[in-house]
């Protein structure tokens, strides 16, 4: 799952830097875990309220619409909270709001309103977004400066490990099987994995509450004198890479909200919702294993290219699951995970390339984009509605032949700018 990245630097004060960071940087690397796990349970949830409320593809799809527009509407609102009180109250204040909308799902359940479902995920996403602008500038700073990329690599590493296991777990508990929750029925089933998420939340906002963390300071940012007084709607690498990054995480979040459901479709393998879910680990797994494969192949290769060969191998998995049935038709559309892994840190830093001083807003811009993972799923929710679900595929398709276009031409975009600014 895509992090927030304010592509800022931060150093510790120079007083703390021998300190022995273990502890704090533990508790770190579980927040990520714990937001990627959340964030995928989504695409468990979508299935067991879709068959609670008696939903069509679309009204389920408002799970995504509402989780993952509190980044656009949240984002920067946080970005002010946590200039105004500083890193460490963002992170705790992150947590506490993130708890409260998993403590929410219990009244939901009691009271079983659809709306308040929704409710409970804009909150929690509203916390999860003030964790992920809060959280990397604490894991930079958590020791020397020189091995800050090393560290946020590893807290990364666990939020692909969290959006792996979550599936499986979810499905167990939202779905039962053959363990103690195979009784649970309806939207019952919802209470407990919130309701432990909410208390694990709870602990490590506790944790943090007493950890003596090091106090983070912004480096002052040098203007560039080649793009002050540039307008970014200048750049159009930049604001084509803004459409594009809400295209990949619109496209990532359609294709794992419909996994579940398209699974349990006769003509493709017809699996129970409890076995389908387990498949959604392939999904999110397949980017957790692409990311440390394309880490070494970007070495080598250029990004511009890397994204495009990776976006027209997703192209023709795509048009796979579209036209044909049964475990080819599924396992096109999970390979797709493995594809996806280098696309949204590989297109964040070809958008933002050469912006000099204007770098820290465009980076802005590109995170506010994050929005297209709440309008994507949305859309693909009327296809299926209107046509069927595996006919559906073709939104996120559309999505990838734009990712495509932008690869091709992002390197004259990105000159354009240059020849402005020089």
């Amino acid at each position: 799952m895509s992090e927030i990245n304010t592509n800022q630097s931060f150093v510790a004060n120079s007083s703390t830097n021998n300190q022995n960071y273990a502890l704090p940087l533990t508790a770190m690397t579980t927040l990520f875990f714990l937001w990627g796990f959340i964030t995928v349970l989504n695409d468990v949830l979508i299935p067991r309220l879709k068959d609670v409320f008696d939903l069509s593809y679309t009204e389920a799809m408002m799970i995504q619409f509402c989780f993952f527009s509190a980044y656009f509407i949240v984002s920067l609102p946080a970005g002010m909270l946590v200039k105004r009180f500083g890193y460490k109250n963002g992170v705790l204040s992150g947590l506490i709001v993130a708890s409260i909308g998993c403590l929410l799902f219990y009244p939901a359940v009691v009271v079983s309103e659809y709306w308040l479902f929704l409710t409970a995920l804009f909150v929690l996403a509203a916390g999860i977004t003030l964790l992920q602008v809060s959280a990397n500038p604490y894991v930079a700073a958590l020791g020397p400066e020189k091995t800050a990329s090393s560290r946020l690599n590893l807290a990364q590493a666990l939020n692909s490990l969290g959006t792996t296991i979550g599936p499986a777990v979810g499905g167990f508990l939202l779905f039962g099987g053959a363990g103690a929750f195979a009784a649970e029925a309806g939207a019952d089933a919802v209470k407990i994995p919130y309701l432990i998420l909410a208390a694990a939340l709870i602990t490590i906002a506790v944790v943090f509450a007493f950890l003596k963390l090091p106090e983070i300071k912004a480096h002052t940012e040098e203007q560039d004198c080649k793009a002050k007084g540039r307008n970014l709607l200048e750049a159009p690498h930049l604001v084509m890479g803004v459409v594009a990054i809400f295209c990949y995480v619109g496209a990532e979040v359609a294709i794992g909200s419909f996994l579940v459901n398209y699974f349990a479709e006769g003509h493709i393998v017809g699996l129970a919702e409890h076995e389908a879910a387990k498949y959604i680990s392939y999904y999110w797994g397949g980017a957790m294993i692409g990311r440390f494969i394309g880490s070494a192949v970007l070495q080598k290769i250029a990004p511009s290219k890397a994204v495009l060969f990776n976006t027209l191998c997703i192209v023709a998995l795509l048009a796979v699951t579209i036209l044909t049935e049964g475990k080819v038709a599924m396992w096109s559309v999970l390979v797709i995970g493995l594809f996806n892994s280098i696309m949204f840190p590989t297109i964040f830093s070809l958008a933002i390339e050469e912006l000099g001083s204007l770098t820290s807003k465009g980076s802005g811009w590109l995170c506010l984009a994050i929005v297209g993972g709440a309008i994507v799923p949305l859309l693909q929710g009327v296809f299926a509605d209107s046509i069927n679900i595996q006919l559906s595929f073709i939104v996120p398709a559309i999505c990838y032949v734009y990712i495509a276009w932008y690869a091709i031409n992002v390197d004259k975009l990105a000159a354009c700018w240059t020849r402005k600014i020089n």
